[in-house]
């Protein structure tokens, strides 16, 4: 039943929607208007708000491109490729490989989401490499679509930007509250927990329920978009043999030596530190496992030359959301829209409203951590007013971020690039995951309001 409700879907988001880049373009007229209509602000405001925005996200364009290229990276390094072998072997069925690889990505985004979108990106891939070998009918998008369902979860976890903020001392949520709102209350919550349980279940549940049946169509994994062979390439062949400069290349003294400096840090980080993952950790982290398994500075030449390539998407766009950012905050148009939602709740409700507006505000300021500092002020202002545990605003927040996810081009962008696909082929899929998460998180925030 689950399959045949579907297909309409996906075959619309097939048919209509346009390029990702398109869709970023179409998204910052919108938002123009908005602030044209219902805020004060003039067009020379908001084309100042836009522009001013654009370089908004430069240092987290960075991170996340990092994030992208060094997974990358790390994943055609010989020892972590050859464990995604070893774990795409493990489902057996179509059924079981559709919601293996949704829940590989699941775990990994509750740990960090910059590693759950390498994790869901690079074992699709890999899942659906041995499916052909098998002779599993594989349709590939879906495979895709469904590790990124996964991500669904990241902001019920370790690295959830909003509940961090809210538990970190000197930040605005202290200076509101009067004191931090620790983890325990809202990501180590009970009833947070419960639901990040009752997601995974049912997100893997609707992955595997979503798999073609015998007379559907299915498009397999196309030729060449597998992990690679590991190649090292001699780069200069001289019939006098290899120069001194050669030697040095493909010494893995070299590589070795920075990567046991890197772990130093490492170690010093987490020791001083606690276990605390930030998105440069991550990255340092991925640095440091590559520099620690590739065989010499030419291999580790070749893997990044090959994986500079799935960038271009994030460079040319990420940008474009930087700027509605701008135009969202400037304007003012996200107060109009929390306050909105303010204005019609009760202590009863605030929670649901305030993951409903989350979902909203997600769809234009994809950003969680900003659109969190701009939105946490005014639900936990009502809170307050209302008698609400501050926790069930933060957490409905960080519920609304992670929902609209699913039907929000920003985050798919890394994913799809490693994947050689398009936002239209998984779009559709994942709109089934925007619809049985949302009666998760939905049902969790009147719970925990009672």
């Amino acid at each position: 039943m689950l399959r045949t409700m579907s297909q309409p879907m996906v075959r619309l988001v097939e048919r209509w929607l346009p390029n990702a880049f398109i869709f970023a373009v179409t998204l910052t007229f919108v938002v123009a208007l908005l602030a044209l209509g219902i805020t004060d602000s003039g067009p020379v405001d908001v084309v100042r708000a836009w522009g001013d925005g654009l370089t908004g996200l430069l240092a987290f364009m960075t991170q996340i491109s990092l994030v992208l290229l060094l997974g990358y990276v790390l994943a055609h390094t010989g020892p972590v490729r050859r464990l995604l072998v070893r774990l795409a072997r493990v489902p057996r069925t179509p059924v079981q490989a559709y919601g293996f690889v949704t829940l590989c990505a699941a775990l990994a985004s509750l740990l960090t989401w910059g590693l759950g979108l390498v994790v869901a990106a690079l074992l699709s891939i890999e899942v659906a490499r041995v499916g052909r070998e098998r002779g599993l009918r594989l349709h590939y998008p879906l495979l895709v679509a469904a590790g990124y369902s996964g991500f669904v979860v990241w902001h019920m976890g370790y690295s959830g930007s909003g509940p961090l903020a809210a538990a970190t001392p000197d930040s605005f949520v202290e200076e509101q509250l009067g004191g931090v709102l620790p983890v325990t209350e809202t990501i180590f919550s009970s009833w947070n927990l419960l639901a990040v349980l009752a997601t995974v279940v049912v997100v893997v549940a609707a992955m595997g329920l979503l798999a073609p049946g015998r007379g559907d169509q299915v498009i397999e994994l196309p030729e060449g978009a597998a992990l690679a062979e590991d190649e090292d390439v001699e780069l200069v062949a001289t019939t006098e043999g290899p120069t001194p400069a050669d030697r040095i290349d493909s010494m893995r003294l070299v590589t070795l030596l920075a990567g046991l400096l890197l772990l130093a840090y490492l170690v010093i980080w987490f020791v001083q530190e606690g276990f605390v993952l930030t998105l440069d950790i991550v990255n340092w982290t991925f640095l440091c496992l590559i520099l620690l398994l590739v065989k010499s500075p030419r291999e580790l030449g070749r893997l990044v030359a090959r994986a500079a390539g799935n960038v271009g998407d994030i460079l040319l766009q990420f940008p474009l959301y930087a700027g509605i950012l701008g135009m969202m905050t400037a304007t003012g148009l996200i107060q109009v829209f929390s306050d909105f939602f303010v204005s019609i709740s009760n202590e009863t409700t605030l929670g649901l409203f305030s993951f409903l507006a989350g979902g909203i505000v997600n769809f234009f300021v994809p950003s969680g951590g900003g659109q969190f500092a701009v939105q946490a002020p005014i639900f936990l202002d009502a809170a307050q007013q209302l008698g609400v545990d501050p926790a069930i605003v933060v957490m409905g927040i960080a519920y609304g971020d992670q929902w609209t996810n699913m039907i929000q081009p920003f985050w798919a962008l890394p994913m799809l690039a490693i994947a050689r696909l398009q936002i239209r082929d998984v779009m559709g899929f994942t709109t089934v995951t925007l619809l049985v998460t949302g009666v998760v998180f939905g049902v969790t925030m009147v719970l925990a309001s009672l």
